[in-house]
């Protein structure tokens, strides 16, 4: 399986005050903290909670994605 590593992590200021931290490329793959490490914390428990259902129904993780960030004009 592999790892988180090999993803690409979005983290971003959310509209309360915190940050979330999310893998665009795996469904339900985010978290929320305080703080940038906090969120960075959260997801790595979320990913290996994920892996391990992908795991046991012995499905692969999804392939990465690419991200292309814009800004509006």
């Amino acid at each position: 399986m592999k790892p988180m590593t090999e993803y690409t992590i979005v983290v971003r200021p959310d509209s309360n005050g915190t940050f979330v931290a999310y893998i665009p490329a795996i469904p339900g793959c985010h978290a929320w903290g305080k703080t940038t490490d906090e969120a960075g914390a959260e997801l790595v428990n979320v990913f290996e909670m994920i892996r391990e259902e992908y795991s046991e129904q012995k499905l692969p993780l999804p392939e990465n994605v690419e991200l292309v960030i814009a800004h509006a004009s």
